[in-house]
This record gives structure tokens, sequence and C-alpha cells, in this order.
């Protein structure tokens, strides 16, 4: 097992794991699953009606699902190697254990405050081209990544093209990932949800052979989170609030390049803002099940690639 290292661990559970010099790599490695394995045991999620950040929203936590706040939900995507980043908590289905080893996915809430999103582009966007604009820059940024210490990343196409709703102004679409070295093809499902001041984001991390039942899913996702009155679409006034320097277009290439006004600077930018978004997120699933897969002793098994040819 590798071992996690003492800051991490001192990091996420605010403290510090005293080794002995004497301690084997082995014995110090029992001692970090141990520490990580009370934690887990020990987080408490919810369901029901949870109000999140402040009154803006409110998630409706059917029983098929579970809610981590934000402050564990935190601690666990670093533990799982993201950069420390503010998000809203994770949505797991109910029954996900996350000291078995196994197939897992989850869904990460955060809060975009980029202001009002027009959305008077949506019926006219070309998602086939906007998708090649998408594989191009990733292709440009992979020198710079891989510079940074993260592996070069192809983008494969959309698993669910985007799909715009709006009457509920809410957005979602699916893409299909390659890591370089990874035989596993990511999914990233990407659901936006347009607001007054800005966009909630709920992006679900998977594998690409767990589509089928993430789409299954996303109708209640939907469903079970909202904005609260004077936050919602309909209550924008043009007079006194921020309108966001992008469509729709351009939030599903990323809101961070739309600023910039370059779909090529993307995923460089991403990578220079330090933000959880899109790169950051995609990678952690197959470290989710790599992590627990140590954790629980079981040797993991890397399905076959799916999702179609590179």
């Amino acid at each position: 097992m590798k071992l996690l290292p003492a800051l991490l661990i001192a990091l996420l559970f605010g403290g510090t794991i005293a080794f002995s010099q004497e301690k084997t790599d082995e014995q110090k490695a029992a001692e970090a699953k141990v520490k990580i394995e009370e934690w887990v045991t020990n987080l408490k999620f919810q369901t029901g009606k949870i109000p999140i950040k402040s009154g803006l929203a409110t998630l409706n936590v059917p029983e098929q699902f579970k809610y981590l706040n934000a402050n564990d939900s935190g601690k666990l995507l670093t533990l799982f190697g993201n950069p420390p980043s503010e998000n809203l908590g994770i949505i797991f289905p109910a029954a996900t254990d996350l000291l078995k080893d196994g197939d897992h996915w989850f869904v990460v809430l955060q809060f975009e405050e980029d202001g009002y999103v027009k959305d008077d582009d949506a019926d006219k966007i070309n998602y086939t081209d906007l998708l090649q604009k998408i594989k191009d820059g990733a292709r440009e940024a992979n020198a710079e990544r891989t510079k940074q210490g993260y592996p070069g990343i192809e983008i494969i196409g959309w698993a669910s093209p985007p799909r715009y709703d709006k009457a509920s102004h809410k957005l979602y679409w699916a893409k299909e990932i390659r890591f370089e070295g990874e035989p596993l093809h990511t999914l990233n499902y990407n659901i936006r949800m347009l607001g007054r001041r800005g966009v909630l984001v709920a992006n679900a991390v998977a594998s690409i052979g767990m589509l089928p039942e993430i789409e299954a899913a996303a109708p209640q996702i939907l469903a079970m989170v909202d904005f609260n009155e004077g936050h919602r679409y309909a209550d924008f006034n043009s007079s006194t609030d921020k309108t966001a320097a992008y469509g729709i277009a351009a939030l599903v290439a990323g809101g961070i390049a739309a600023k910039a006004g370059l779909f090529k600077g993307l995923w460089i930018a991403l990578l220079a803002a330090k933000k959880f978004v899109i790169i950051g997120l995609v990678a952690v699933a197959s470290v989710f099940k790599k992590l627990w897969s140590s954790i629980t002793g079981r040797k993991q098994q890397d399905p076959p690639v799916s999702g179609g040819n590179l």
C-alpha cells in the first residue's frame, strides 16, 4: 500500500500523526489507514431539506441519496489529490460505502458567482464545432499540463450532448475523457443551473461505463437542488445586477476561458487558477477506486476501456 504523507493526514484531520522513526513503512501505512477509516466511518450524511450557502439555494435530498457537508467534502476531495477549493458539498447514492471497494460515483456541488448568464444563444450553438474547439484546446495545453506534473488529456467526445431547458434554466451534458496512462476512460457529467447572480454547478464523477446509471439519476439530481426566491433566474434586475461575460456556449466550454475570450486557454487557465472545476474534478474518478481499494486491502482490477476507439 502506498503511504499517504503525514502532512496530508494533518491537513485533513486537524492534527499530526506521530510516527516513530523505528516504525516500518508498512506500520506507518497501517496507522494512516486506521486514521482514514475512522474518519470515514464517522462522517455525518444528511437527507431531507438542507439550506446551502447562506440561503442561496435549498437541497431536497430524497432517501435514494445522501449529502455530505461542504467542510467534510473538502477534506474528502483533498484526500483524492485535488487542491483545496470551495464547494457546497457532495451528493452520493444512498448505497455508497466509501470503505468498500467497487465502482462509485458522486456529484460535487459548487457556485460560480460570475453574474447572470444570458441564454439567448442557446438555440444557435453548433455543438459539433464547439466540441472540436474543446478537443483542440486540450491538445494544445497538454505540454503545459505535463510540465506541471499533470497527465496528458484527450477529449474523446460527447458522452451525452448538451441539452438546455429554457423553462427551468438548467443545462446538462457529459464528456468522455481519457487521461494519459489510464486504461479506464472517465465520464465528466455536468449540470448547470442558472441563477440571478451566477451558476449552480453539479458535476458527477464516474467511469464511462456508469453513464446509463447517472443518466437515469439526472432528473432526480436536477429536481433536488434549486435557487431560493430572490436568487432565481427570473429575479434578475438589469439595473442593479451583474451580467456574466459569457453565454451558454462558453459555459459548456468553460467559464474561465470565456472570460479571457479564448477557448484554447481553457485547460491552462484552470490549472493556473487552482480551481476545482472540470480538469481537477474528472481526475478523481480513477483515484477514487484506487484509494479505497488500497484502504480495503483489495487489489484493483482495471475494467476494460469502454466508450469508443481512440
